[in-house]
């Protein structure tokens, strides 16, 4: 049986048991050096600064942003959040309030089928409205300049599908379907597999990630974790997601070393309590 349609089958058998929460690659490298406790990513695991509001945005997306958003004058970046196969945002909620205190207006997809990305493009053409619209809680408090995408599985191909659009400016494809097309992303990508992870294997994740070459983007493999973040793989997920789109969407030099600088100094590279391994293309390099 081909690979994709193992991948499409597991993703099935995924489904049932329910979700919770040829371009070569550089030469992957495995870290070598601990340095848990003392990482820039293990800030991005604690709390933002903002209190967070969840509410409807019609039938479509749940949003999650900063509760101050109608009384403060900044205007916030936006992710656009696609679910696992069968899932429920619910099921991502710790990881969607968290990005939401770090300053990002949030727009989840509330379907368990946002392969397509147009599922999470239309929360991203929705918001861009509602920035425009007079009386609108979000009226001109959009970053409409500095949109990401993520996604889980399914989502995570969505993810790839959606950034293609020139309205996202950086993605995460977490353990990612075969959906989209890697060469067409227009921004930086961040792939991220499980160590042990048998529905979508790393090394299905890596053969995406190996297709991106016209844009910087890397490859980390989740120390540990399989495709449902058992204990502690949550917490980093979520930390180093949040430093991603900090980094892209923000500007926050206090992530940067997550992912850049040298490859005996970046932490993708050299925090073994959280990854087992972790790569970078050439563009990627270049950012220093």
């Amino acid at each position: 049986m081909p690979r994709v349609a193992l991948v499409l089958k597991a993703l099935l058998v995924a489904t049932l048991i329910g979700l919770v929460a040829l371009q070569p690659a550089t030469a992957t490298q495995t870290a070598t050096t601990g340095t848990a406790g003392t990482t820039a990513a293990r800030y991005f695991e604690q709390p933002g600064p903002y209190q967070v509001t969840r509410t409807t945005g019609g039938p479509d997306y749940t949003l999650y942003y900063p509760a101050d958003l109608t009384t403060s004058a900044v205007k916030h970046p936006v992710v656009l959040w696609g679910n696992g196969t069968g899932a429920t945002v619910d099921q991502y909620d710790v990881f969607l309030r968290h990005l939401a205190s770090w300053g990002f207006v949030v727009a989840a997809a509330n379907t368990g089928q946002s392969g397509s990305g147009q599922e999470m493009l239309a929360g991203g053409k929705f918001l861009i409205a509602e920035n425009a619209r007079s009386g609108s809680a979000f009226h001109q408090r959009i970053d409409t300049a500095n949109i990401g995408a993520a996604g889980h599985s399914q989502g995570g191909g969505g993810t790839i599908a959606a950034g293609a659009d020139p309205m996202v400016k950086v993605t995460i494809p977490v353990q990612p379907g075969p959906q989209g097309s890697v060469p067409d992303l227009r921004g930086p990508s961040l792939f991220i597999a499980g160590q042990l992870d048998y529905i979508v294997p790393s090394f299905y994740v890596r053969g995406r990630y190996s297709w991106a070459t016209n844009h910087p983007a890397v490859f980390a493999e989740l120390k540990g974790s399989d495709h449902f973040f058992p204990g502690e793989t949550r917490t980093r997920l979520v930390g180093v997601g949040t430093a991603w789109f900090r980094y892209w969407l923000t500007g926050d030099q206090r992530a940067k070393p997550v992912f850049f600088g040298t490859r005996q100094s970046a932490e993708i590279f050299t925090d073994v309590d959280a990854w087992s391994a972790a790569d970078r293309n050439a563009k990627a390099d270049a950012v220093g």
